[in-house]
């Protein structure tokens, strides 16, 4: 059972959390450690607002423990560094992603693969070494050991990057891991929210021909004029998506709900990889085999990824001009946001404006 914060840690916090399965987000004082000898402390700006602190703040994957204090997309400013730190300084732009710590020990934590880790701990609803209880970034101070803080570049601006922590290196890493980054290849995005349209900005900065596949032909002139795809697919128009048939060499799809495979499939031309980066909770997902066969095709998918991998790609997105498109809010707007966001009413991220809008009670 992990220890309260307070049991552990030894500097006053402030965040808003969630103490029920409503998910309502309150204000909350708690406690973060003291900057130890490898850590880094920074000072809060800003946090996105993923999906995934949906499902937390209201338990839908039935591991959440309350009170919890949501965020996995913190950027800000380094105020403190431990006396072993050797890469970041006092003044630098940070952030930190999912997790927090890994076993570094296994194949996985060797090879720079640490969210594979099996003993990963997530950024927040998590236990730490200490047995306290992690707690995210919708907080005014972050502390973290150093190999799990970022280094962003001068010319990022936070708030734009912020949900590059999860949605971008979801996307990046699978691209880069599949091999569908080469000058010439055609790459399908399923999906134009928050995961795909950065999907298509990380796809085009390495200079892929990309195509856009939705529901919703609503979505096409946002996707060719404002993204810069290639071209644009609606998946239910039967005539579209048979013009399309056999084209493409890999498709990042990023849907979270329930949708059959096999069209998606017959799109890969032989040998295509189509790569899940989203999964319904409500049932699974059918499998078409027989469709794999007939081009020795490939389905898979992919979590996040490793920190270097995520230093990797924060590098290429201030080299690439490439962040995500926010509508920033304030701290007490949060749980309008939460709404939104479960109806899907936004483009194409929340993030908060912790640094100017977080008031202690």
């Amino acid at each position: 059972m992990a220890k309260s914060a307070e049991q552990g840690h030894l500097n006053q916090a402030f965040g808003w959390a969630a103490t029920d399965t409503s998910g309502v987000l309150s204000p909350f004082k708690f406690s973060r450690r003291a900057t130890g000898k490898k850590d880094v402390r920074f000072k809060v700006l800003y946090c996105g607002i993923c999906h995934s602190d949906l499902h937390m703040i209201k338990n839908e994957w039935g591991k959440s423990r309350y009170p919890i204090v949501p965020g996995h997309e913190v950027v800000g400013i380094v105020t403190e560094v431990g006396s072993e730190v050797e890469k970041l300084k006092v003044g630098d732009k940070v952030g930190v992603g999912c997790f927090v710590g890994a076993c570094h020990s296994c194949d996985d934590c060797a090879n720079d693969l640490e969210n594979y880790c099996p003993k990963k701990i997530y950024t927040y609803g998590d236990t730490y070494y200490d047995g306290t209880a992690t707690q995210g970034g919708y907080s005014d101070v972050m502390v973290a050991e150093e190999r799990y803080v970022i280094h962003f570049p001068d010319n990022l601006p936070l708030d734009g990057a912020a949900p590059l922590l999860c949605a971008g290196i979801t996307v990046y890493s699978p691209l880069k891991y599949f091999e569908l980054t080469k000058p010439g290849m055609h790459i399908g995005v399923v999906g134009l929210g928050g995961l795909g349209h950065v999907a298509v900005k990380f796809a085009k900065a390495f200079g892929v021909k990309v195509t856009v596949i939705s529901t919703s032909p609503g979505k096409k002139e946002e996707a060719l004029e404002r993204l810069g795809a290639d071209s644009f697919v609606v998946s239910r128009d039967p005539d579209q998506m048979r013009a399309a048939m056999g084209t493409i060499d890999g498709i990042i799809d990023t849907v979270f709900a329930a949708h059959p495979l096999l069209p998606l499939i017959g799109l890969l031309k032989s040998h295509g990889k189509l790569i899940l980066v989203a999964a319904p909770i409500d049932r699974p997902i059918e499998l078409p085999v027989y469709a794999l066969m007939s081009g020795r095709k490939l389905v898979a998918s992919s979590l996040s990824g490793g920190l270097k991998e995520t230093q990797e790609m924060i590098d290429f997105a201030g080299k690439h001009d490439v962040t995500a498109d926010v509508e920033v809010v304030p701290m007490d707007y949060v749980n309008t946001a939460m709404e939104r966001l479960e109806k899907a009413d936004v483009r194409y991220r929340f993030v908060i404006d912790i640094g100017n809008t977080l008031k202690a009670a």
